[in-house]
């Protein structure tokens, strides 16, 4: 069972703007790379469910999540149908993910109030997703669908739609503020913020650092 209601977990995406994407088939490592988002500030995760027995590196990854950081949320993305949104759910997974809008799988979260950001790409589907209970929709792949033109867009009619792009977000000031400027509630960051290098050389303390700047740009950028 989900730790944290959806408006908690809404609440913790819109406060700190940032939401780490990853995903490692070694327990571990996740651990690791959890600890230094952690570590850096970030108080919303996102494990990606990419391989096999993902599910079981995520059963681990939120037990060490509950009992070893005290406030991270840690939410499951990458799913794409409402079976699997129950799998997570039942691993106790905060808030769902989804590269695409899929209905059965807002029936499976609203039924349990877990948070469920669909992904959209055009602000019909954005539309159908808040008529189906989705408190912040995902823009995917963002950079490709149209970027911060295509949020501001969206805002112009829709000023209360709550908007997470992810796929083409990068870590520095120029990128980010023109995300945050468009409108964007938070922002996705996959490989731009924690690249494989990460694992590979153990660096883990830079990663930290990283998280922390990237933070700190999105609170200067909102403040402008």
């Amino acid at each position: 069972m989900a730790k944290y209601t959806r408006i908690q977990v809404a609440s913790a995406m819109q406060e700190t703007g940032l939401v780490p994407v990853f995903y490692n088939a070694n327990v571990e490592a996740c651990k690791k790379v959890l600890k230094a988002c952690y570590d850096g500030g970030a108080r919303v995760f996102e494990f990606t469910n990419r391989g096999d027995f993902a599910h079981e590196v995520f059963a681990e990854l939120n037990k060490y999540a509950l009992s070893e950081l005290p406030g991270m949320i840690l939410g499951v993305g990458s799913v794409v149908d409402g079976a699997t949104a129950s799998l997570y759910i039942q691993l106790g997974a905060n808030f769902i993910v989804s590269p695409l809008l899929k209905e059965d799988m807002a029936i499976a979260c609203n039924r349990r109030k877990v948070l469920w950001a669909p992904g959209c790409g055009s602000l019909n589907e954005i539309s159908r997703a808040e008529e189906l209970g989705a408190e912040i929709v995902k823009i995917f792949p963002a950079k490709q669908v149209g970027g911060p033109d295509f949020v501001k867009a969206v805002k112009a009619p829709c000023p209360w739609s709550s908007i997470m792009p992810t796929g083409g977000v990068e870590p520095e000031e120029e990128n980010l503020r023109k995300w945050f400027d468009a409108g964007v509630v938070c922002v996705g960051m996959g490989s731009n913020l924690v690249s494989n290098d990460v694992v590979k050389n153990n660096s883990y303390e830079d990663l930290a650092r990283k998280v922390k700047d990237v933070l700190n740009i999105i609170k200067k950028v909102r403040n402008k």
